[in-house]
């Protein structure tokens, strides 16, 4: 491991959900942290830095075709999801790289099992893609909301008792074998305190470009903090996985968030360690006579190879 990756490692760990232990949000992880970074003007820079290191390893992730990359961002509303994406992801190559967000199911995704639509959106080997809300939807706003459970149509053995230990479970197991072959699960709650919540609603309310954004069902869910809370805590107990870990982001401060996401994504790529396609002998001396040709029909008074002359 190179000096750059134990200091991003390192940065990251604070954020880790240990696979198997028992998180309690309001205990274990602060939404003011923001560790030895004392300014946002730090925080710009090292994004910047992120966010390059991000567009080298995507290129590769995207050349070698071997691999994917699934990044699910979790996080209640005006954490900060839509913001990240866009800070985080700007440098990378749009064609490498997918958005899906998911809203209330159709009617015909309710006529499939509760995976079946995110299996669609999956990203492709060389792809990263992104679930702007995810699956995890299904332990977290139908646990708050156990009606939504009705449009579902399940079966008698399926609902009641021991619901969600079985969702946690299948949710493990898809990714495991999602991880088995070859698409690397990188999974963030951004983790928002309840008054910076309410700042946020207020600036939506306060500024004009910004009224689009609000939406009264936003201050209706805010109602059911307490249970989201229990619900969030209870995803990240049973579902941080070693194949699949969670990372816990703090969101009040937009800036470190971005960093933090930033740093988790890039970590993954590393561990990756994608490269770019080698060709055999043949293949080199292939391209070293089409060489010979391009450099023959250079024109008078121009280098035969401008890239190597500068």
């Amino acid at each position: 491991m190179t000096s750059r990756e134990q200091r991003i490692a390192d940065f990251i760990e604070a954020f880790r959900v240990e696979p198997g232990s028992k998180v309690k949000l309001g205990r274990d992880f602060d939404p003011a942290f923001r560790g030895t970074i004392k300014s946002k003007k730090e925080g710009r820079r090292l994004l910047a830095g992120g966010i390059e290191l991000l567009a080298e390893y995507q290129s590769r992730l995207y050349a070698q075709h071997t691999h994917g990359v699934l990044v699910v961002l979790q996080a209640l509303d005006a954490g900060g999801k839509d913001g990240t994406i866009r800070h985080v992801m700007t440098g990378v190559n749009p064609q490498g790289v997918a958005v899906h967000g998911f809203k209330v199911p159709s009617s015909a995704e309710l006529d499939h099992d509760y995976l079946w639509r995110y299996g669609l959106q999956l990203p492709r080997r060389g792809e990263i893609g992104i679930f702007n809300r995810s699956h995890y939807e299904e332990v977290l706003v139908v646990r708050v909301h156990p009606e939504l459970l009705e449009r579902q149509n399940l079966p008698g053995n399926a609902r009641g008792h021991g619901l969600w230990k079985r969702r946690f479970h299948e949710i493990n197991e898809w990714e495991r074998t999602l991880s088995r072959n070859g698409f690397k699960i990188v999974k963030l709650f951004l983790n928002l305190s309840k008054e910076e919540q309410r700042t946020r609603f207020l600036r939506r309310i306060d500024l004009p470009d910004h009224n689009w954004k609000f939406s009264s069902a936003d201050v209706r869910e805010r109602e059911y903090w307490d249970d989201y809370q229990r619900a969030f805590s209870k995803m990240l107990s049973n579902t941080s996985t070693e194949w699949a870990p969670w990372y816990v982001i703090p969101a009040d401060r937009k800036w470190y968030a971005r960093i933090a996401s930033g740093a988790v994504i890039a970590h993954a790529l590393m561990e990756l360690d994608p490269r770019f396609p080698t060709i055999d002998s043949d293949a080199r001396q292939a391209l070293l006579e089409i060489k010979k040709t391009l450099e023959a029909q250079s024109p008078k008074g121009a280098a035969a190879d401008p890239f190597l002359a500068g």
